[in-house]
């Protein structure tokens, strides 16, 4: 199938590397939802894209929320191709493992893997009965065992947990047409990552569209950065 064809939904998306992953899976042609909490923001960060964008509200730790999205995706275009998770927080900047404020663990974990796992749970079912999908996991380096240190322990937590959804999901979903794979982007020039950091979001998006757009081939329950493997 052309791109033209295709269906996109990335959450965290009215700004940084999330709105970046939305232009440019627009611009290969792909009809992509940009899920944003506050619609407006939404609204702003899409105007002035190419292509077919439909912006919708979307909170990853809102169950009720994510099910009538489901709902509304299928009736209007009957698939779900492409299902990047990319909404997430990093919030324990400067805390240890030792004395960690376990409230800022659960809000973490509560974003950054029960939001993606959620959105994973109501949209792999329209990827089955299309036997088509590319889920998109948006990790990083700190999230890595083998290389695994101190600090952000929650932010760290909860990225190795989105690590293992990837190879359950990829496991479980081997055979069904469905690619799972998990990204790291880099550090980049976001609100999260600072002005400080050494990569553009342009750079950044690459390789988050890059499993995106993988074909039937590629590979799953992989863990990339710039577009190669990197250990877990």
């Amino acid at each position: 199938m052309e791109n033209g064809s295709r269906v996109a939904l990335v959450s965290g998306a009215n700004r940084g590397i999330g709105r970046e992953i939305v232009r440019q899976l627009a611009e290969k042609g792909i009809t992509t939802i940009l899920g944003s909490r506050d619609e407006e923001k939404g609204r702003a960060a899409a105007e002035g894209m190419d292509g077919d964008v439909r912006v919708r509200r979307l909170d990853v730790t809102d169950e009720k929320g994510i099910q009538n999205l489901a709902r509304d995706v299928e009736e209007e275009f009957g698939r779900l191709d492409v299902l990047v998770n990319n909404a997430g927080i990093s919030i324990d900047g400067g805390q240890h493992g030792v004395d960690a404020d376990l409230d800022v663990v659960r809000e973490t974990l509560e974003m950054n893997l029960f939001g993606a796992w959620r959105l994973c749970e109501a949209f792999v079912p329209l990827m089955q009965r299309n036997r088509y999908g590319r889920i998109v996991n948006v990790s990083t380096g700190m999230g890595a065992l083998n290389d695994m240190g101190g600090g952000s322990p929650a932010y760290r937590v909860s990225k190795t947990s989105l690590n293992a959804l990837t190879r359950i999901l990829a496991s479980e979903l081997r055979g069904s047409g469905i690619l799972v794979n998990s990204v790291c982007p880099g550090w980049v020039q976001t609100d999260m990552g600072g002005s400080g950091a050494s990569r553009t979001v342009e750079e950044g998006a690459d390789i988050p569209v890059w499993a995106a757009t993988l074909p039937n081939n590629g590979p799953t329950g992989g863990f990339f950065r710039d577009r190669r493997q990197v250990p877990w």
